[in-house]
């Protein structure tokens, strides 16, 4: 039984792991795909906006990992398989209503240094 439990844990830290990857993978294609000097102002700012709302996202997840114990909300079958969509859906909230301001900060500075 532990055997099992073990596999299970690495197979959702795996799942975990490869979701995170993908975020950052189209965060990473974005940002490529734009040079600070050719980019126009809307660009650069939507794609601080994006590293923005990963940030937050990723700080959440952690957050709940690490300070709240795991329920049986957990374990239900929608979690497991909405999870995701729903930490990226907070974090998006987050990012637009409480003006963290991290976004502009990371366009300014982008703005300065080219």
């Amino acid at each position: 039984m532990s055997i099992e439990i073990g596999s299970n844990y690495f197979y959702q830290q795996q799942l975990r792991s490869t979701a995170a990857k993908s975020s950052a993978d189209k965060l990473s294609g974005k940002l490529s795909g734009l040079s600070a000097s050719e980019a126009t102002d809307e660009e650069l700012m939507e794609a601080c906006k994006s590293f923005e709302q990963y940030l937050v996202e990723q700080v959440m997840k952690s957050t709940k990992e690490a300070m709240i114990p795991k329920s049986e909300e957990d374990d239900n079958q929608y979690m497991k398989y909405f999870g995701e969509n729903l930490y990226q859906e907070y974090a998006k909230l987050v990012t637009e209503n409480a003006n963290l301001g991290i976004a502009k900060m990371l366009y300014e500075s982008v703005k300065r240094n080219t």
